[in-house]
């Protein structure tokens, strides 16, 4: 904890707590709750595969049983609309991650490769259970969730803004804890070498499923606030693989294995997404610019932006140390 972290971390909360009360066009709030939303996702994405190595691509699937959780409580459950379905959020995240465990512990039997086909047909397995699950899903019909008429129609957009808000500081929060504790230096000694790390003695197993669990948990947590947000959803809109896909891209965008490295990618590539398909959308071609953007940005900043950033920092430092010191000999 350093006084330009503590820096950061304040301004980036000023900076979202803000941002609707400067800002409160609906459309512009739209897209903060987008952009926060992929910056859960990539933070959450991030603590398991940016500190394990493992690349999992079945994400998606438990913002999908995130969404379908939140819904099917409101529909069996009557839980009520305002402001109690969020706070039904951490036991539907707790409840969808206890349920991954048994999966996570057979896929994580596999390495490289296999992991992430295994994951990846998680996807496709929530997906036909939400095609097929008539009484509880409504299969392709979708589920519907209520309204929540007590927003107002003028600032509706703002309690899912502070929701999708506060998740991402939940997961930056974790994933500095991480950082800071010796869970995260189990996880990195797993990603640099996973049987030395054994040999160490370190519980390899039981260190990668604390992981995973907290990126589930968050992960479903996400999907049942964006689904509450639409009151609809349906297989195709909430086991989306372009949602998994675009959170991975912004997370080697900023940085693998970072803090700010998975938000900072969503902050460049949601907007620029966003005005993409607002200018070109209509060709279809904004899909080339969106490309296009996150090559530029990988060609000059290959490691992501924060290390990149981080690495020209220290040659920085170190060409002024040299000239400093042979500054001294001449003399």
């Amino acid at each position: 904890m350093t006084r330009n972290g503590l820096l950061r971390g304040g301004a980036f909360v000023a900076a979202g707590i803000a941002f609707p009360l400067l800002f409160n066009a609906a459309w512009l709030v739209n897209i903060g709750i987008l952009t926060l939303m992929y910056a859960a996702l990539a933070v959450s994405w991030n603590l398991f595969s940016g500190f394990t190595g493992y690349i999992t691509l079945g994400q998606v699937a438990f913002f999908g049983l995130g969404a379908y959780s939140l819904g099917i409580t409101f529909e069996h459950f009557g839980i009520g609309s305002g402001y109690n379905p969020f706070y039904v959020l951490p036991i539907v995240g707790a409840c969808v991650a206890f349920a991954s465990l048994p999966v996570a512990w057979i896929a994580l039997r596999t390495r490289a490769m296999t992991f992430a086909i295994v994951t990846l047909t998680l996807l496709f397995i929530v997906q036909q259970l939400a095609f097929n699950l008539h009484s509880l899903t409504h299969g392709s019909s979708g589920l519907m969730l209520p309204t929540p008429t007590t927003f107002g129609v003028d600032n509706y957009d703002r309690p899912f803004y502070y929701a999708m808000l506060g998740l991402v500081l939940l997961a930056l929060l974790i994933c500095w804890g991480i950082l800071r504790s010796k869970l995260g230096l189990m996880l990195l000694s797993i990603r640099e070498d996973e049987e030395k790390a054994r040999g160490l003695g370190i519980r390899v197993t039981g260190t990668k499923l604390v992981a995973w669990w907290l990126h589930v948990f968050v992960t479903a947590m996400v999907g049942g606030v964006w689904a509450y947000y639409l009151t609809f959803i349906y297989p195709e809109s909430s086991v989306d693989p372009l949602v998994m896909i675009g959170a991975v891209l912004m997370t080697f965008l900023g940085g693998r294995g970072t803090l700010w490295g998975p938000v900072v990618g969503a902050l460049v590539l949601v907007p620029a997404q966003q005005y993409m398909l607002i200018h070109l959308g209509g060709s279809q071609l904004y899909l080339v610019g969106y490309a296009a953007v996150f090559m530029v940005v990988l060609l000059v900043l290959p490691r992501g932006i924060i290390p990149s950033i981080r690495d020209g920092v220290v040659r920085t430092r170190e060409r002024q140390r040299t000239r400093g010191g042979a500054a001294k000999a001449a003399v």
